[in-house]
């Protein structure tokens, strides 16, 4: 049987974005609680598939502060939509890449995205008799069009916090067996 399931090991996994601040540099954080199954078919990748989910009141920018106001209805809204979720339309290959279309829901909010996937490596077997894979992710969308719209105007000109968002996943999977 070619197709495999595997889980995300939130330990070794992480999901980070950053945007701009101020408009002069960018500000960098990520979500520490991350889970999710990979469906992966290694004999026709393009079968594959993958759903991922990310618990919003896990967001950490190494600021307590904006972290709740990250957390608050101006943003997230963590109380009401508790998760960000991802799930797979499309696995094509892209030279020795993949690109991955699927749905995202952010703040309630579905759009679909295209994630440029390098990987995943070869099945590699850990000290404890588990086999793992890897793979790295990454796209970019505009946080207005998910609904994340709060923003402050600049005595300067400009604005507070930017609109384009660079997520970044590095994520590695365990086989169920």
């Amino acid at each position: 049987m070619s197709q495999a399931t595997f889980t995300i090991d939130s330990a070794h996994s992480s999901a980070n974005f950053s945007i701009k601040h101020m408009m002069i540099a960018k500000v960098h954080g990520g979500f520490e609680k991350v889970s999710g199954t990979l469906l992966l078919d290694s004999q026709d990748i393009t079968k594959s598939s993958i759903e991922a989910s990310i618990e919003a009141a896990s967001i950490n920018t190494r600021e307590p502060q904006r972290d709740a106001h990250l957390k608050s209805a101006d943003f997230f809204d963590i109380e009401k939509y508790p998760t960000l979720n991802f799930k797979s339309k499309k696995v094509e290959q892209d030279g020795d890449d993949l690109k991955v279309t699927g749905d995202l829901t952010i703040h309630g909010v579905t759009k679909e995205v295209v994630f440029e996937v390098e990987g995943p490596t070869a099945e590699m077997k850990d000290p404890y008799g588990n086999i793992k894979i890897g793979l790295s992710a990454k796209t970019k969308i505009k946080r207005k069009d998910f609904g994340l719209s709060w923003n402050a105007a600049l005595e300067a000109g400009g604005v507070l916090v930017g609109d384009d968002v660079a997520i970044s996943l590095d994520v590695q999977f365990a086989k169920k067996v």
